[in-house]
């Protein structure tokens, strides 16, 4: 695809990080001015866009996001996803690699870096599998993805642990080499056969086999001491316990270079959910309990637990839409993220829209090693990304707004959303990629005006509506 035609656009009035409202300029793909509030001039040709009050946040980056393509078209694709990541404000992401065939080649990594350039919506980042067809027997081609057109810096078995703990060092140690990050999904094989959902006080009632916390936490508590004794990088994929928050706490105090994520429905739903027996609230992990919740958001609040990652699973209605055992494990997540971040932790006092920029573009771009696009690069640990000069990958959200989700509406291929019906705060309504459109006003942007002039020297309304 030819690089599209960039417009100008002055962002009128927005907050960056929630701070005070400022007009900022994006030309040629960077941050090009930044003025007090109606003191910019409108440049010749430039696109005005009208957003007194909205909240202006470097480009959200997912280092957790499955876009099943290739092999499971039918459940999503890279451009499908992607253009959900953009219309949720994201403008980077990183693919899983439990593909058919699973990403780990370079080969097949090659792929879908390419199908993601070909889309055009967001960076797509492939993550490389740690071991050959995700079989956990012998480690896959961690080099050649690493030395790939992909640039591959974080590999994850996702979907199946690496439970063989000589293969985890093994793989931690190869990492070391470039600089990579091996992503664990902690879950202890013996521990969880036949587990539908969290083991404890629901699960007994309604008959359901119980998934235990320990299964989670001992692989954690292994893994960070491997780390440690490897030195070598480690992150922790959808951390879900109060055990769980409690080691890496444990760990980053002790010096282990150990981070981790959480997702957004682990940051609000709980096992309660599956009294109904409704499928959609299958997940691995699975919802914990309430006081797991409350851990998690502390967590979070605290530096404990690094970033939000949306796990973003999509299922065609078949896999979802049946009994709970035959039911697969997933839930979208990429269009509702922001919007339960704003809930559960800015709307509650816990952070600020700065936090929000923290756990959602700047950490994740800095362990996926991609800052020097997204998350602030330049200006990296001075906590202000959005800086003249920087590459203009932003997104512009109205906290004042409410929506009721629905997901036949949703852009992503799937419906499978555990929050259809439910009332969130937040509505993205601008996302931009080196400065060009890629959602204005709320909605993807038609591919005609991505390639051409949009909106030249027009005012554009749509943001406030």
């Amino acid at each position: 695809m030819s690089a599209p035609a960039t417009t100008t656009y002055v962002l009128r009035g927005v907050r960056p990080y929630g701070t005070d409202p400022a007009d900022v300029v994006l030309a040629d793909g960077v941050v090009a001015a930044i003025g007090a509030s109606g003191t910019v001039e409108l440049p010749d040709g430039a696109a005005e866009v009208r957003a007194e009050g909205h909240v202006l946040l470097p480009g959200l980056v997912d280092l957790h996001t499955h876009l099943r393509e290739p092999g499971r078209e039918d459940a999503e694709t890279v451009f499908s996803g992607t253009r959900a990541a953009a219309a949720g404000g994201f403008t980077a992401v990183h693919a899983m690699a439990n593909t058919t065939p699973t990403q780990d080649t370079a080969g097949v990594v090659e792929q879908v870096y390419r199908l993601g350039q070909e889309a055009g919506w967001v960076d797509v980042h492939p993550v490389g599998a740690v071991t050959v067809g995700l079989g956990g027997e012998r480690l896959a081609e961690l080099g050649a993805m690493a030395d790939s057109a992909a640039h591959v810096r974080v590999f994850s078995d996702d979907g199946k642990c690496v439970h063989d703990p000589v293969l985890m060092r093994r793989a931690l140690e190869y990492v070391k080499a470039f600089d990579g990050v091996v992503a664990q999904h902690a879950q202890e094989p013996r521990l969880t056969e036949g587990a539908q959902m969290n083991e404890g006080v629901v699960s007994a009632q309604i008959g359901l086999t119980g998934w235990p916390a320990v299964a989670e936490e001992s692989i954690i508590a292994r893994d960070v001491l491997l780390a440690e004794h490897v030195g070598s990088r480690l992150h922790v994929c959808h951390l879900s316990t109060a055990g769980s928050v409690e080691i890496i706490r444990w760990a980053k105090g002790r010096g282990i270079d150990v981070t981790a994520e959480v997702t957004p429905h682990h940051l609000v739903l709980t096992d309660d959910l599956a009294r109904d027996y409704d499928p959609v609230f299958k997940v691995n992990p699975p919802l914990r309990t309430a006081k797991d919740v409350e851990a998690v958001r502390a967590g979070l609040a605290d530096g404990t637990i690094d970033i939000v990652a949306t796990d973003h699973a999509p299922h065609p209605v078949e896999d979802k839409d049946c009994e709970w055992s035959s039911a697969a494990f997933g839930m979208t997540g990429l269009e509702t993220a922001l919007s339960v971040v704003q809930q559960t932790m800015v709307d509650t006092g816990r952070m600020t829209w700065a936090d929000v920029a923290r756990v959602l573009s700047e950490n994740p771009a800095r362990i996926g090693r991609i800052d020097g696009n997204h998350g602030g690069s330049r200006t990296a640990g001075q906590g202000r990304p959005i800086a003249v000069g920087e590459p203009a990958n932003l997104t512009l959200v109205d906290p004042s707004a409410t929506r009721t989700i629905d997901g036949r509406s949703q852009v992503t291929a799937s419906d499978n959303t555990p929050f259809a019906g439910m009332e969130l705060p937040g509505r993205v309504v601008a996302t931009f990629l080196r400065g060009r459109a890629t959602v204005l006003g709320g909605e993807v942007v038609d591919r005609t005006a991505v390639d051409g002039p949009a909106a030249d020297g027009k005012t554009l309304e749509g943001v406030t509506r």
